[in-house]
């Protein structure tokens, strides 16, 4: 289980600039909840994120899992046990590197390094049936360099790679926004099938109005740095794309847009 609990985050502190973005939110995701995350620009999506992954440091609060503060733990640390595909497909994968140095970089997330060879060959057969269930050929292509593959190839290895070692959390941060509208469908599909079959507690930050609607457990709606619409299961079933762009429209509408 994921805790946020009375977190404060300011930006330009000090300055002109100052903004405060989280002033005491707080928020509980449970063991298992896929929770997709929609809002405008700037309403605080990414920033949680970063937050939870420790790419950005609090300035008050606490964020546990199960039961652990991990406020103070570094980034590094906290990737032992969440794995998290970014917006950009290159960001997840190196591209210098064949796809089966990937997956063997991949595969020894959170393990010493010792004095041996960076790829096990040993596990070309257990990293061509994960490739293979991802139906693009990947597994066919271990000695092409990840940087000579498509968008959508890189995202799907992304994927798989974030997930490969036992983690607690994968944290979705608008990963189809890049790939054209069928390999984003592609993509989402393959995410709903490895989030279900590893049972994985996941938040998904999409602007994807329809995939928040249609994938995960529950809905939630940011905005200035709160939530403003928490839907679960058996209320996000009854949730329509209409009744979100409504959501949108009236604050837009207070705020004077």
């Amino acid at each position: 289980m994921l805790e946020i609990k009375h977190i404060r985050k300011f930006y330009n502190q000090g300055t002109v600039n100052e903004m405060c973005l989280f002033e005491d939110f707080s928020l509980t995701v449970r063991q298992g909840e896929f929770v997709s995350v929609v809002g405008s620009n700037g309403s605080g999506k990414t920033s949680l994120l970063n937050i939870i992954c420790g790419s950005i440091p609090v300035d008050a609060g606490s964020i546990l899992i199960n039961g652990t503060d991990i406020s103070k733990m570094p980034e590094y640390k906290r990737q032992r046990v969440i794995g998290r595909v970014f917006q950009n497909p290159s960001m997840g994968t190196c591209p210098n590197m064949t796809i089966l140095e990937n997956m063997s970089l991949a595969d020894t997330k959170g393990k010493p390094f010792n004095l041996r060879w960076g790829t096990n060959r040993k596990r070309i057969d257990f990293y061509r049936e994960n490739l293979k269930l991802l139906g693009l050929g990947l597994e066919d292509k271990l000695d092409v360099k990840a940087g000579g593959l498509s968008g959508g190839q890189r995202q799907a290895m992304a994927l798989l790679m974030s997930t490969m070692t036992p983690i607690e959390f994968l944290i979705l941060d608008e990963h189809t926004a890049a790939l054209d509208p069928k390999t984003a469908e592609i993509i989402m599909e393959l995410t709903d099938k490895i989030v279900k079959e590893k049972k994985l507690t996941t938040i998904m930050v999409t602007h994807n109005l329809r995939y928040a609607v249609e994938y995960g457990s529950r809905l939630l709606m940011m905005h200035q740095g709160q939530a403003v619409m928490d839907k679960n299961a058996a209320e996000k079933s009854a949730v329509k794309v209409e009744d979100i762009l409504g959501k949108f429209n009236e604050i837009s509408i207070e705020c004077g847009n």
